[in-house]
């Protein structure tokens, strides 16, 4: 879909994120089954479940790696790395810098818009920037970049 005010500019569909978020899963989980692993040597070969003494603090670090693997590649150029695989980039609807607080406010959102069924993402079908739930409350769209053939 192509923004009116800015014929040029494309924002990518619901397919391509998925793709994206699929695509940057594989290498989240990778960096997660490394602390995974980390943390069942520290709990003494075993896994680490709820109860023990480790689990909060277990969740935590999983929480805060994926916020930063997120956060890092959308503050640092507005791609992950699955997002560079599929030519989409994150930016301000204003194309201010995305921020630390930015990020997190679309981390939490993105949460929130699986949680409840998917629609939130379900929603950018309906959007006419092909925004979901957390792009809107974080001010942020997926921008398409690959060449359009005119």
């Amino acid at each position: 879909m192509t923004d009116p005010i800015n014929p040029r500019q494309r924002y990518a569909g619901l397919f391509r994120r998925l793709f994206a978020i699929f695509y940057d899963c594989f290498l989240l989980a990778a960096i997660l089954f490394i602390v995974s692993a980390v943390a069942t040597a520290l709990n003494h070969g075993k896994a680490v479940e709820p109860g023990d003494m480790l689990y909060p603090l277990f969740v935590l670090v999983i929480f805060s790696l994926s916020y930063l693997y997120f956060a890092w590649f959308w503050i640092h150029g507005g791609q992950s790395l699955g997002m560079k695989t599929w030519h989409i980039r994150i930016q301000t609807s204003d194309n201010s810098k995305i921020t630390w607080k930015i990020s997190a406010i679309r981390f939490i959102g993105a949460i929130l818009s699986w949680t409840v069924f998917g629609l939130g993402f379900l929603w950018s079908l309906f959007d006419k920037k092909n925004r979901c739930w957390h792009d809107l409350i974080s001010n942020t769209v997926l921008v398409d970049l690959r060449q359009k053939n005119d």
